[in-house]
């Protein structure tokens, strides 16, 4: 989109959304805005005028993707005409002026020469991922919010074979990989009325219908884990997902709260986790910004699932290797390091 265009509905904020490297753009308040460059949150000046000019910018957003914010409604969530996530929030739920969060979504998928170039991974650790990939192992990949996992996923489809097609399931298009064969589902949201939603959890039934190759769920939330389990587990070898998770072993704990809101037994949860995933890539965000902070694989050979560690990165930056190093490089038809 043409920089005037957005001027249009973003204002101020427009020079921000379209600046190189950044990711979120966030107001609460009329002189000053905070941005995200890849290093962290910094402040900014914009003149926003008063706090009713706040006001009215949240509104004028919200209007751009076709969403309500007033009285009513106070709390908007959409999807800009750029694909930038809009979250906003109108007084007196947050006190004294109108807060805006923008996540703006990257137009071109980084590819992993851009991964190994940024640090996030090195050249070994690169070529565990591309044999990932090739091997049409099923992930699931980890991380805080604004790790990067959204990110890795979609270097990760780049890699795959152009002859597969690839499905993916989405809250709002954010995930676009440099591949030919895609078909994007993206959830719908009740009305004012409270009709016509259709939720990530149809989405992935939907999906299997649709003679994928690869199903990729942007970000597995709530009860639709029961459902992509169950995907996972039916002939679709190659399928992603993102689990919102601080390290690798807390993603049993959050697998099972998970399926705890699909009505799914915990022992039920660890089982089809065991045999849906071929390994779980965890991504953190550091002081210098995001990397692959490990390398996993779920295991159920205590009868609990267990993350075990196979590569991890070291406060030096290097990948060494964990307890189940040997078991991912036999996987990998490596044979034994």
């Amino acid at each position: 989109m043409k920089e005037d265009n957005r001027a249009a509905w973003a204002g101020p904020l427009a020079r921000w959304l379209a600046a190189p490297g950044v990711t979120d753009v966030l107001v609460h308040a009329p002189g000053h805005a905070w941005v995200d460059r890849g290093a962290g949150l910094e402040r900014v000046e914009v003149e926003l005028g008063s706090a009713d000019a706040v006001r009215a910018l949240a509104v004028r957003l919200a209007a751009a993707g076709g969403r309500r914010l007033d009285d009513a409604s106070p709390v908007a969530d959409a999807r800009l005409p750029d694909g930038t996530r809009l979250h906003a929030v109108l007084p007196p739920i947050v006190p004294g002026c109108a807060a805006i969060s923008l996540r703006v979504v990257r137009q071109r998928a980084l590819g992993l020469d851009d991964l190994v170039r940024s640090g996030a991974i090195d050249a070994g650790v690169r070529r565990v991922l591309e044999a990932l990939v090739a091997s049409r192992a099923s992930l699931l990949i980890t991380g805080a919010t604004g790790s990067g996992k959204s990110t890795l996923m979609a270097a990760l489809l780049s890699l795959a074979d152009p002859r597969e097609r690839i499905v993916i399931i989405e809250e709002a298009g954010e995930i676009a990989p440099a591949h030919p064969h895609l078909v994007r589902l993206v959830e719908r949201r009740p009305n004012v009325e409270g009709a016509g939603e259709v939720g990530l959890a149809r989405l992935v039934r939907e999906a299997l219908r649709m003679r994928p190759d690869r199903v990729v769920l942007g970000e597995c939330r709530g009860a639709e884990i029961k459902d992509v389990l169950a995907a996972f587990n039916t002939g679709h070898p190659g399928s992603m997902t993102t689990l919102h998770a601080n390290a690798p072993g807390d993603v049993p704990v959050r697998l099972a709260t998970l399926g705890a809101l699909a009505g799914m037994p915990e022992r039920a949860v660890e089982a089809q986790t065991a045999a849906a995933f071929d390994a779980i890539l965890h991504v953190e965000r550091t002081a210098t910004g995001r990397v692959l902070a490990a390398v996993s694989l779920p295991t159920r050979a205590t009868g609990s699932l267990e993350v075990r560690i196979a590569l991890r990165r070291t406060p030096t930056g290097a990948m060494s290797a964990g307890p189940a190093y040997a078991e991912l490089a036999r996987g990998l038809g490596w044979g034994v390091a």
